[in-house]
């Protein structure tokens, strides 16, 4: 593993660096991409870390061990979540490099710097109690967490470059494929190098936990578990023999039965949802011990939250579960 301020090459023109976060997932990886522009050499940054002062300071000793006396040129956002995007402004203006990321994360992360996102505040306590959280403290403190993404995000770039499904970017002389993503983030954008056989799955293709697929406040009928497992395919028409550069784990090769694999847990999940709903009306809160045999923290509580509702959806929308709406305003689901 990289230790923190130095990098590891995992490919020609490929550095991976690893950053502390402060959640239970405690780390990110980033990539820094050997480039070159308008005949400017130096490198393109591939996400961020969250804004605080350590990991700024973890990036200062990269600009002193790493960048080989180079410029950053620009710096490539995979998705709006914080530990991507926390820190781009700041990287942006250091080195006047421009932003480039999809246009719907992008406007999704400048609206998070302003209203509550899904992460807390009201309008997220109220629809986890629709979806049957009743706990007066996990409440309350949810309620408390509307600053959740501006205090790790406290700025985005006004201005970017947009990248969409299927554009070629040239980085270091060579091609790199955008390929869009969906159900975890808005518009999540992996980059594939076909010469080099690498891929930067961002949050897409993990090699060891199940990404986060959640229902928020903002949509709250929305089917992101269909569309993750959709979007994760598209990665089967890589080469076998990909290496697959994470958010999170180590690299990793062995793309295509990783597919198979997150294919087969979360079918599995689904199994187990619809046989709990099979002995009775179920909302969100009562899946939570089918999806999770842990104790959770907050943090992992309202993500546990949105899981076990996307997990229902995904059920609802197949037509093999029902909603209905009860009197003490709980969604439950019970079998067609």
């Amino acid at each position: 593993l990289p230790i923190s301020g130095t990098a590891l090459t995992v490919a020609p023109g490929v550095k991976w660096l690893r950053m502390a976060l402060p959640f239970e997932l405690n780390h990110i990886n980033l990539w820094l991409l050997r480039d070159e522009i308008q005949g400017r050499q130096g490198w393109s940054v591939v996400d961020c870390c969250v804004s605080t002062d350590s990991a700024k300071a973890q990036w200062e000793k990269v600009f002193e061990n790493e960048l080989e006396g180079l410029p950053i040129l620009r710096v490539i956002v995979t998705h709006m979540h914080p530990d991507h995007i926390g820190l781009a402004h700041w990287l942006c203006e250091r080195w006047q490099a421009p932003l480039w990321m999809s246009a719907t994360d992008h406007a999704v992360a400048r609206i998070g710097t302003l209203v509550p996102t899904g992460f807390g505040g009201e309008p997220a306590v109220a629809f986890y109690t629709a979806h049957g959280l009743n706990e007066p403290g996990l409440k309350a403190r949810i309620k408390d967490r509307s600053d959740f993404f501006p205090l790790l995000v406290p700025s985005v770039p006004r201005q970017f470059r947009r990248m969409m499904d299927g554009e070629q970017l040239r980085i270091g002389g060579l091609p790199w494929r955008c390929i869009s993503g969906y159900g975890h983030a808005p518009e999540h954008i992996s980059l594939y190098c076909e010469p080099l056989k690498v891929l930067i799955g961002g949050d897409m293709m993990l090699p060891r936990i199940s990404t986060n697929v959640s229902v928020y406040d903002q949509e709250p009928e929305a089917n992101p578990l269909k569309l993750f497992l959709d979007s994760i395919d598209k990665f089967s028409t890589l080469d076998a023999q990909t290496l697959t550069l994470p958010a999170h784990g180590k690299p990793f090769t062995g793309l295509h039965e990783r597919i198979r694999q997150l294919h087969a847990h979360h079918a599995q999940r689904l199994r187990e949802v619809m046989q709990a709903c099979q002995l009775q009306p179920c909302c969100a809160i009562d899946i939570l011990p089918v999806l999770f045999k842990r104790d959770l923290d907050l943090h992992q509580s309202t993500f546990a939250m949105g899981e076990a509702i996307a997990h229902l959806h995904a059920l609802w929308f197949e037509g093999r579960l029902h909603r209905s709406l009860g009197v003490d305003g709980v969604y439950r689901f019970a079998p067609c």
